[in-house]
């Protein structure tokens, strides 16, 4: 499994929060765990395969929020 942790600005509310972690879902079905939290400014998701750090910046940005980084780490 890898643990996903996306660095984003601009959420304000629980709507921000739930908007990113289903567009996250979208783009990765096979995504677990999916949390996002405006007081942490992060998303954090595992997944059984690495993602395209590319695909987790267009998901963002379409979103209208500020991608600020990506990691990923296998645990």
């Amino acid at each position: 499994m890898y643990k996903n942790e996306v660095k984003i600005e601009g959420m304000m509310c629980g709507m921000c929060e739930s908007h990113i972690a289903d567009e996250l879902r979208k783009a990765f079905p096979d995504a677990k765990k999916v949390k996002a939290s405006r007081r942490k400014s992060n998303a954090v998701f595992q997944t059984a395969e690495p993602v395209d750090p590319q695909v987790v910046q267009d998901v963002i940005e379409k979103t209208g929020y500020h991608y600020l980084g990506f990691s990923s780490a296998e645990k």
